[in-house]
């Protein structure tokens, strides 16, 4: 059947749709989110039929996505005709009935996720199958070849390649900032693709664009790279291991996250890694709660890392409360700076410093903590930063009181004086999206009270910062709320932490953020 092109100016985000009225679904057989072949100048594509009862019975409606992938334009006439059904969807189906996938089967599902062969629906049922029946070893490490295989590759020629990922979890962990110059500046090469924030109120790309771009190509990944033996940059339009972004798009409304190990060692593998510390934050206010769960994902990464040809080690890390005070990304990227200077929270120059110190002894340094200290004190770290800044395209000169913070702010206070028994880095991560964090990048929290310190009467537990009045009120009315930091003169003083149901309904946070 022929039918003429309407564009539609709408994206989808990814999915190839074609839209169809009820008498040409009709004739061609086609239900709704049924596959169709669209031919036109001897260019094919396969799209997702969408049904719409009033539209014109001679048009096929694509959407920008599809219109982009075929190459047609307005008016002009194409052959539909209904597709198969593809192969991936029976493997897909096995996995809901709780089969092991066969390598050639997660590859097929793979490649018709990355060619959007796929609906929203059919990858949610294959993640959800994950979810409930598990990855063995074999599948998880198919599933990680194949991810690798259907993207692009990164070489920066002759190692070690180093690498440092955590798994997320806690807020203002800003480590990467610290750790990637302190490794290019001992003369160590290691480009560092980072995400965005899903769930929390920075990622590494939103910290480090408040200092330079990061929506860098391939080839100008290389070109920082070769001048500065590193880079800090988003991942997300290199189209390394694609299929990770497009899992994570249905991942994060489903509360679901059965692709840990192979999402970032996929990526790890992508970017040409060869020694990588993967930081497994650890504790109550953490995704990973137990030491136990901890050293268990511990050794499932180490063990696929091997089969892939990786080194890794995992560092556990302490978990209980956010990383350092500045929480969003401008206060997070200044935090990052002070202590490249020497200076900054205690709590974040030992991380980046253990973490550093970790890579180094992989790769043979000998004394690899006082390389990593001397990185610092020397000034060669902060150096080798803003030569990243530079070659990225910011501005070297760039100091922490330069870095712009809402110019709303308003301080949460204490009724009462005492020791910080509790602080819940749920709320805290609420507060500062509810203050606009991350898109709104000078918006945030910081924390002038953590565990254990000691609070006066009146003494302030937090700021928060907002760049709109709107955003401001809304977070302080949240944390009036929420109550997240708790105080006692005696922890046997304090022994109702929460309520159950509580005065209002809190949603149990999901965290994704890679």
């Amino acid at each position: 059947m022929e039918l003429i092109v309407e564009v539609l100016m709408i994206t989808t985000g990814g999915s190839r749709i074609a839209i169809l009225s009820e008498q040409s679904a009709n004739l061609l057989g086609v239900h709704s989110s049924d596959r169709i072949k669209i031919t036109c100048n001897n260019q094919e594509m396969i799209a997702i039929a969408n049904i719409a009862a009033h539209f014109p019975q001679n048009r096929i409606g694509l959407y920008e996505e599809t219109v982009a992938a075929l190459g047609v334009k307005e008016d002009e006439k194409v052959k539909v005709q209904l597709a198969p059904l593809p192969e991936s969807l029976f493997n897909i189906r096995a996995k809901l009935h709780g089969e092991r996938l066969l390598e050639k089967d997660i590859m097929a599902i793979v490649k018709d996720v990355v060619e959007r062969h796929l609906s929203t629906v059919e990858i949610a049922a294959f993640l959800t199958a994950l979810s409930i029946h598990g990855l063995s070893t074999g599948e998880t490490e198919a599933l990680s070849r194949a991810m690798i295989s259907t993207g692009k590759t990164l070489s920066f020629g002759k190692g070690p390649i180093l690498d440092k990922h955590s798994v997320g979890g806690i807020p203002g962990d800003k480590t990467s900032m610290i750790v990637v110059p302190i490794v290019a500046a001992a003369g160590f090469t290691i480009p560092k693709t980072s995400s965005r924030a899903i769930t929390s109120p920075a990622g590494t790309a939103d910290r480090v664009e408040t200092l330079c771009p990061v929506n860098l190509s391939i080839n100008e990944i290389k070109n920082v790279v070769a001048k500065t033996n590193g880079c800090l940059v988003w991942g997300g339009s290199l189209e390394l291991a694609p299929a990770d972004d497009l899992f994570i798009q249905v991942e994060y409304p489903l509360g679901i996250d059965p692709m840990l190990l192979p999402s970032i060692l996929s990526k790890k593998k992508a970017i040409g890694a060869t020694h990588v510390v993967i930081d497994i934050p650890t504790g109550m206010g953490a995704k990973i709660k137990t030491r136990t769960e901890a050293y268990a994902l511990a050794s499932d990464f180490v063990d696929l890392g091997k089969r892939l040809g990786l080194n890794i080690q995992c560092a556990l890390t302490y978990g209980d409360q956010p990383l350092g005070c500045g929480i969003g990304p401008a206060l997070e990227a200044k935090e990052a700076l002070m202590t490249l200077m020497g200076g900054g929270p205690p709590d974040l120059r030992e991380k980046a410093v253990s973490l550093s110190s970790m890579l180094f002894e992989m790769v043979g340094v000998e004394n690899s903590r006082a390389m990593a200290e001397d990185m610092i004190d020397s000034g060669k770290a902060m150096k080798k930063m803003r030569e990243i800044i530079a070659a990225q395209g910011g501005n070297p000169a760039v100091k922490p009181e330069d870095l712009p913070v809402g110019h709303e702010s308003a301080v949460m206070r204490s009724e009462l004086a005492g020791k910080v028994l509790w602080l819940s880095t749920d709320d805290i991560v609420r507060i500062a999206r509810e203050a606009g964090a991350p898109k709104e990048k000078g918006a945030g929290v910081v924390l002038h009270a953590k565990l254990g310190g000691t609070v006066h009467k009146n003494g302030v537990l937090f700021e928060i910062y907002a760049e709109r009045s709107s955003k401001l009120a809304s977070a302080l009315e949240l944390a009036g709320q929420l109550s997240p930091i708790v105080l006692s003169k005696k922890p046997e003083e304090k022994m109702i932490l929460d309520r159950i149901p509580e005065k209002i309904t809190r949603e149990k946070t999901f965290m994704l953020d890679r």
